[in-house]
Parts: structure tokens; sequence; C-alpha cells
């Protein structure tokens, strides 16, 4: 297209990933101004709601559990609500306390956890155990037993990837996308009008792509059982656990879905695979398109959304 302004890619590191913007302006040094708000965010997200620092949000939460009470924002408050929702709809399957399970598992080395490690874990994991009140003024919540954790790694990255692209819409931006780890948000298609073509990895064959997804706008989100793992006994154990065991999942081998927000997108490819073989089900009931690959290697899509039950993000004004 004639006159279309160039693009630039921004590549940076958070939340132990890599991350790249790319965006379209007038020169490089807009595109990088444009750019470094929109890391600021996420970096002010990550830094917020890290387990690994004491003075984050989740850091006080884990840091009172079995004592006293957390006040929450309204930020937090959203974020909370939004976990209640994920935790109800996948029929108690995402749940945020089951992050105490990487006591017992360590993907690192081909090793089982013992069965009474699991058992003495499992009695820490349970959302619906929470006290937490969402009306003001008392807006807080609390761990009611010692040894409990909230991990807000289900999807704090994709949160993240919303704002993002949310500060570069408030800066005009029109046509770009914000990358975390392979959560994607596109802020508009490319200059001339076409699509973005993201590839969607093989979870069997490291480096090679299976399909090519088409994105002007909206998000796209992948879960598999691919990205932390190891094999034991001719089985492979991957890093999505079941709260309820504390086994890793099987069913289907990796699950992307597009949905207008990251947040969604990422949310629904995770529950489905937790629901491992009833997750095609939930992801048809969903009405939103994807693309999942079964444990035989059957690939079942749907080009286009249609109306279904989709998990709400109740405040808007913070997811988008």
């Amino acid at each position: 297209m004639p006159g279309a302004p160039p693009v630039f890619s921004i590549r940076f590191t958070a939340m132990a990933s890599p991350c790249e913007i790319c965006l379209a302006a007038g020169d490089k040094a807009r595109a990088r101004l444009m750019a470094r708000q929109a890391i600021d965010e996420v970096t002010r997200i990550e830094c917020k709601y890290s387990r690994y620092r004491q003075d984050s949000v989740v850091g006080r939460i884990n840091a009172a559990a079995g004592k006293e009470w957390v006040d929450l924002d309204e930020e937090s408050l959203a974020l909370f609500t939004y976990a209640d929702e994920l935790f109800r709809a996948s029929d108690g399957l995402f749940d945020i306390t089951s992050g105490v399970l990487r006591r017992a598992w360590n993907f690192r080395v081909p090793e089982l956890p013992a069965p009474e490690v699991l058992q003495s874990i499992l009695p820490l994991i349970g959302w619906q155990m929470l006290d937490w009140r969402a009306s003001a003024p008392l807006r807080r919540i609390r761990l009611p037993r010692a040894g409990m954790e909230i991990d807000l790694g289900g999807f704090g990255k994709e949160y993240a990837v919303d704002r993002a692209a949310a500060i570069l819409a408030m800066q005009g931006v029109r046509h770009g996308y914000v990358n975390l780890g392979g959560d994607m948000r596109a802020v508009g298609p490319r200059p001339d009008g076409s699509a973005w073509s993201i590839g969607i990895q093989s979870p069997r064959n490291a480096g090679e792509t299976i399909a090519s997804i088409s994105l002007e706008s909206g998000a796209l989100a992948t879960s598999g059982d691919y990205e932390r793992f190891f094999e034991c006994n001719g089985r492979r154990y991957c890093h999505i656990l079941d709260p309820r065991t504390g086994q890793p999942v099987e069913g289907l081998r990796s699950v992307s879905v597009l949905a207008p927000l990251v947040t969604v997108a990422g949310s629904h490819s995770t529950i489905a695979m937790l629901k491992g073989d009833a997750g095609l089900s939930f992801l048809h009931e969903s009405g939103l398109a994807f693309l999942a690959i079964d444990q035989s290697g059957n690939v079942h899509l749907r080009h286009q959304p249609r109306g279904g039950k989709v998990i709400p993000t109740h405040d808007m004004r913070h997811f988008d």
C-alpha cells in the first residue's frame, strides 16, 4: 500500500518469557516510545502480582495464609472475581490455589513424586475454601490454612497482554500486535490491510509448525502438554496438573483458541486441557474458534466463532 508506515519490532523479556511488540509507526523512535509505555504496563503487572516478590499482592496474601486478611484494590478484585468465574465454569479444575503442587513436581528431572507427598499437599488446594469479600468497603481476601498459596500464573501473562494492547490502542496504534511468550493480541492488521500470520507449533516435533492462523484483531492463546514435561516409563507427564488428584492431565496435546481478549482465549485453552477427554466438548460449547490436537494426533477445529458459553470478564475497565 503506497504511503503505508513501516513496521517495527521491539523485543524484550518479561514473566520469564521472550516477548515482542510489533507496530507500525512513522519512525523507529516513535515506535520505541509507544512500545515503552506498553512494556512498562507489563512490568507493572509482573511486579504487582508475581509470586516471587514478597511485596506483591500475591506475595502478601500468601505470607498471611492462615492468619490475617489482605485488602484488595479494584484491579485485584477484578482478577480474583475472574478467577472465581473460571473455577465455577471449569467445575473446580481451574484453581489458582493449585500452584502449591510445584512442591511435589519438578519437571526438570524425570522423577515422580511420592504418593504421600501429593497427599500432604492436596488439602491445601481449593479456591472454595478462601474467605473473600467483594463489596465495598471490605474488599479483602484471606487464605484460611497455613501453607496455602495463590498463583495468578494461569492468566496473569494473558492479562498483561490485554493491558499492553490497550495501552498501544490508546496511543493511536492501529497496526500491530503484542506477543508475550506466545500469547498474542492483535491491535489491527498489517498496514496494507492483510492479517498477521501466526504459526502453531507441533506438540511433538519442536521447531515444526503444524498450522498457520490469520489474525487481524482479537487474540490467540495456546496451551499444551509440550511446554514443560518429562517422560518416565513410556508415559508423558506435563506441567498442567489436575487440582483434584495432583496428577498431570491427559487427553489433548495442545489447544489454540481465538477470542476477543487473550485472557479469555488463554483461560479457555487451559480449561480444555484440564478437562482431558471432555475438553473438545467444552470448546464446542464455548462457541469460540479453536484448533485442538488430541492424543492420537488428530486435528479438531472450528474456523469461525458462534454463540456459546464464553466465561465472562465482568470488569472490562481492567481487562481492556
